[in-house]
């Protein structure tokens, strides 16, 4: 797909997966329908949710979940700033306002429970964890922090399919009232667009559904088999459905999920093996989180941004892909929100990390391949 030597992810689509595409394009029904209810069953049962709702991307899973909870004009979300921009989109989609949140170190991407805590108001109606990088946020310290202060806690699983809170094995997106995740091409289950919200409550589960297809009572599978000739609209809706071939890709491809997961993590031990102690990068997370994470990217630190910006251009130079995330703040769009802490430690994180290749596709050869371009350009005098 590309002339990088190591591409930053990449994408493995065997044989089954192509059959269960092609399988659904025969069928003659490609809109929402009973592969994608399928999926549904299967995902919740992989993530251990009761309901699992699918959609059509990461996005419109954070705008209904956003709307599920209740969220609207006048109400604050807190969110961190080091995430993608659709973690703060999502509140504006429905009128409120995010605030802006610190995370907790440079080793540790994940929003501040302590820092969240300070930023409570009067208006405060939810927080937003993000996991990530795949790597899961301390959501029990936020459940309780939540509790405390009659707010909903949203999951932004985006990036952490699979990654565990415990050392049980309870999930990512079973923490919060509700959980957001996306298949996105580049994430750990990817079928190129999609997502899904995962909540316990019933009623929850039924708003998502309710509002992904126009806020229909009826579905268009429903109508073809004649179980309800008629609907009705009782609410705005939107047009969010995951297709039938995205849900037949998705199916074939949950199955390998779990080794998948496992080969990343891996991967990411045997970059942390390597790197270990070589001058001029820093590894972030520890042990325990490398053990817990889903691993949707591995990121590193590099000594301040001249150092991450050469760095980055020397390896692009070299054919390994790399990238990188901006603190929200420094989006233009965005610099309202800037509080006047300046959020220090996101900032750092934001101007020193930088995520190098990885993917379930990566074998001992492509990770000696990158550590021996990222061991060069350390070596060299900036």
């Amino acid at each position: 797909m590309t002339e990088w030597r190591v591409p930053l992810t990449d994408i493995a689509m065997p044989e089954e997966d192509v059959q269960a595409v092609l399988e659904c394009l025969d069928s003659g029904w490609l809109t929402m329908g009973p592969r994608t209810q399928a999926f549904e069953e299967a995902l919740a049962g992989f993530v251990g949710s009761p309901h699992a709702v699918t959609v059509s991307s990461g996005t419109a899973a954070l705008h209904l979940s956003c709307l599920a909870a209740g969220i609207g004009p006048g109400d604050e979300v807190i969110v961190p700033a080091f995430t993608f921009v659709a973690s703060a989109e999502a509140a504006r989609y429905v009128g409120a306002e995010p605030v802006l949140c610190d995370v907790r170190s440079p080793q540790d991407f994940n929003i501040d429970p302590e820092d969240a805590a300070s930023r409570i108001t009067p208006r405060t109606r939810a927080i937003v964890a993000v996991h990530f990088c795949g790597y899961p946020a301390d959501v029990l310290a936020l459940r309780e922090l939540c509790d405390a202060h009659g707010l909903v806690l949203i999951e932004d699983c985006a990036q952490a399919i699979g990654a565990r809170i415990d050392d049980a094995g309870r999930q990512v997106g079973t923490v919060g009232e509700l959980g957001a995740f996306s298949f996105f091409s580049k994430k750990q289950l990817c079928v190129g667009e999609g997502g899904m919200v995962t909540t316990a409550e019933e009623e929850l589960a039924g708003r998502v559904r309710l509002l992904r297809s126009h806020a229909l009572t009826s579905s268009t599978w429903d109508r073809h088999r004649g179980h309800d000739p008629a609907y009705d609209v009782i609410d705005v809706g939107f047009n969010y459905r995951l297709d039938e071939p995205r849900a037949a890709l998705g199916l074939s491809r949950l199955v390998r999920l779990e080794e998948n997961i496992a080969t990343r993590r891996a991967i990411v031990r045997a970059y942390r093996e390597r790197l270990a102690g070589v001058a001029g990068i820093e590894l972030a997370f520890d042990d325990q989180a490398v053990e817990r994470s889903s691993h949707f990217a591995f990121p590193v630190l590099l000594k301040d941004r001249a150092t991450r910006d050469r760095f980055r251009d020397e390896v692009k130079a070299n054919g390994i892909q790399t990238t990188w995330y901006p603190a929200l703040h420094a989006f233009t769009e965005y610099r309202q929100f800037a509080p006047a802490d300046g959020l220090p430690m996101t900032t750092e994180v934001a101007d020193r990390h930088c995520a190098l290749p990885l993917s379930s596709t990566m074998d001992e050869a492509a990770v000696e391949t990158v550590v021996d371009v990222v061991r060069d350009a350390l070596s060299r005098p900036g």
